[in-house]
């Protein structure tokens, strides 16, 4: 017998935002006019190869009511594509940029990431100090630290990539597409894997004439960063920050999945000591998409710093 569908308690609103020429896809729950200096707007940006949408189950589990806004980076979800031939880390810093500038030109606001969005959001908290009231980082650990001499190989790397098309791998039904999100994340439950399976691709025609279901993100993404990633440069940011800074991880993360012995745990921990203001919290029984793995816990979790004086 299958299980009871995933219903949401608030329902998003969607829109689309045009933010440096390319248009975005954003959504909203509760009113602008929740929003005041003790509760802010709080923006929630999400991770490599997810999309806004990703965050309902962290937002149905929040005590009060609030304006939360979310929105697919570029080249995810139902944003446009850049159209370049790899994304790089100061486009999404610019857009977002402009969404706060939309969302909230005034005041303040309180921003979430996780993990890619979670590195976006420490550097912008650094470089725009003063547009954040509370900073959260979802397991955005960064990268390993790359040394110069890493630069030509990885530039050959990148244009060797550009002569091969980049694909996503298609899905015979909306049915597969939820089975590879509990695939990707085990402790994805089958409700809220069928919920986001129609908001993370959409239908298309396929090559034999039928239908498929494919990943609303941009293959280009797949490519490797032809620039490199400085951990002086990033760590310069974060020591600016200003914000009351909560950094949350699931208990069940393993860093050597990503990275091996390439980006040991004591030079994350080393990393996180710059930062002036920082609370931690661990969620038990959550790996790395603890937005979905931990909601609940986590929605206690961020309800508890953002109110705090």
């Amino acid at each position: 017998m299958s299980s009871p569908p995933y219903l949401p308690r608030r329902l998003h609103r969607s829109e689309f935002l045009t933010l440096r020429g390319l248009r975005h896809h954003v959504l909203s729950w509760g009113d602008a006019s929740l929003a005041s200096p003790e509760r802010p707007t709080l923006l929630m940006l999400h991770g490599w190869m997810d999309v806004g949408a990703s965050f309902q189950f962290v937002v149905d589990a929040l005590q009060q009511d609030r304006h939360v806004v979310a929105m697919d980076w570029r080249g995810f979800g139902q944003s446009n594509s850049s159209g370049a031939d790899a994304y790089w880390f100061p486009d999404y810093l610019g857009d977002l940029d402009a969404l706060i500038d939309a969302v909230s030109p005034e005041a303040p606001i309180d921003l979430l990431g996780h993990s890619m969005g979670g590195n976006v959001v420490m550097s912008y908290a650094g470089v725009r100090p003063e547009r954040i009231r509370r900073l959260v980082n979802l397991e955005g650990f960064g990268l390993p630290d790359a040394s110069p001499d890493q630069a030509p190989q990885r530039l050959r790397q990148w244009l060797d990539e550009l002569k091969q098309p980049q694909t996503l791998k298609p899905y015979a039904s909306i049915q597969g597409v939820a089975q590879r999100l509990m695939k990707t994340n085990p402790r994805l439950s089958a409700d809220k894997a069928a919920w986001l399976a129609p908001l993370w691709s959409r239908e298309v025609a396929g090559a034999d004439g039928g239908r498929e279901w494919q990943i609303l993100g941009d293959p280009a993404h797949k490519r490797t960063n032809p620039v490199l990633y400085r951990k002086a440069e990033v760590l310069e940011a974060w020591q600016r920050i200003s914000a009351p800074t909560l950094w949350v991880e699931g208990s069940e993360t393993d860093m050597t999945q990503w990275w091996g012995k390439r980006y040991p745990r004591e030079d994350f921990e080393s990393r996180l000591t710059v930062v002036p203001q920082l609370e931690r919290v661990l969620l038990q029984d959550a790996g790395h998409m603890l937005h979905h793995d931990q909601p609940e816990a986590l929605a206690a979790a961020l309800e508890a710093f953002l109110a705090r004086s």
